[in-house]
């Protein structure tokens, strides 16, 4: 007789063909502020119903679902959070990361899965015009607003790999900055530095109120524009490049790094921070799976193994470059050189 344990099952399937249930519960959670609500001692589906503003049947049903799936626990009647929910999901924790939501479920990411067939077909996304790259699309608002949480350590750790003296006075450029904190991070770290954000004027107001807010105002400055077209200037000792590279193709990308390498100092470094599979292009799954989000969500984009990406910057003229892990997040960071390997005096 066949092992039971090691029958064929169903359960990936209908797991998968119902994922949306799962997204829908989670949203629909933090909406109504529920894990805040039971880390502020409502535990009970009556003392939630009253907390939350929703009946004592629809709270009953939600938490019981959200046990199931893993982002609760229940001990008779009394529901608490797990580790990773009172971490991550109560609004007062520190680390709360519930508003990433306002980005991952924009309508241009959510149309771009509605067709995927299409973009599996095409090879790029299928929603009219250029999908997440449009200029100065309000997505990217979202997205420096809502994914500060999620950004930060990742920030931290390539600030750590910026191989200067703590004294020099640097010039730096963040491309796509987003946010900010890629720069803010490195001029925390290094007094003197300069930090020049650029992206588009509407995204680079969130910059400069996180610079602002981290004391460093008078060191951050801005350029509004497409990192593509916008003259870059020179003589920078370090350009950023965040979370951009996998928005293009490779040719797009080399065309791109090109401009990087003629804007640095001799001596200057580019960091650039990536979800990057392995060559087997499964494995870790985040970076593995992100290049699904890249074909729903831009024409030509993808997740790059370390293999392309060093050739990507050989080919732009960098002499060298190296791969470090931005732990516990699952991006990685490109150190690439220049030219000469260590800095002028």
């Amino acid at each position: 007789m066949k092992d039971a344990v090691n029958a064929p099952t169903p359960d990936l399937f209908f797991e998968a063909a119902t994922a949306y249930v799962r997204t829908e519960a989670l949203r629909t959670a933090v909406e109504l502020d529920l894990f805040t609500a039971v880390a502020a001692g409502g535990h009970t589906a009556a003392e939630l119903a009253q907390r939350c503003s929703a009946s004592e049947k629809g709270m009953r049903v939600l938490c019981d679902y959200l046990v199931v799936v893993g982002f609760l626990r229940k001990d008779g009647a009394r529901y608490m959070l797990t580790a990773d929910t009172a971490m991550f999901l109560d609004r007062s924790s520190p680390a709360y990361i519930g508003g990433v939501l306002e980005f991952l479920h924009t309508p241009t990411l959510r149309q771009g899965y509605a067709h995927l067939t299409a973009a599996v077909r095409k090879g790029g996304t299928a929603v009219s015009g250029d999908g997440l790259l449009a200029a100065e699309n309000t997505d990217w608002v979202r997205f420096a607003r809502s994914m500060i949480p999620m950004m930060l350590v990742p920030a931290q750790r390539s600030a750590q790999l910026v191989d200067r003296p703590a004294s020099a006075k640097l010039k730096v450029l963040d491309i796509a900055a987003g946010h900010g904190l890629f720069g803010i991070e490195v001029a925390k770290r290094f007094v003197h530095a300069q930090i020049t954000g650029l992206d588009w004027p509407n995204v680079l107001e969130v910059a400069q109120e996180n610079a602002r807010h981290a004391g460093i105002a008078q060191r951050y400055h801005t350029l509004a524009g497409d990192a593509f077209e916008t003259e870059l200037g020179e003589g920078y000792d370090v350009v950023l490049i965040s979370n951009f590279l996998h928005h293009f193709s490779i040719e797009r990308c080399v065309e791109f790094l090109q401009r990087v390498h003629r804007a640095l100092r001799s001596d200057g470094i580019a960091v650039t921070v990536e979800f990057v599979p392995d060559e087997n292009r499964v494995s870790p799954p985040l970076p593995a799976a992100f290049a699904l989000v890249m074909l729903v969500g831009t024409a030509d984009g993808d997740a790059y193994t370390w293999q392309q990406l060093d050739t990507m910057f050989k080919r732009a003229g960098f002499q060298r470059s190296s791969l470090h892990a931005l732990a516990p997040s699952a991006e990685h960071a490109i150190v690439s050189y220049a030219g000469e390997l260590t800095p002028k005096k």
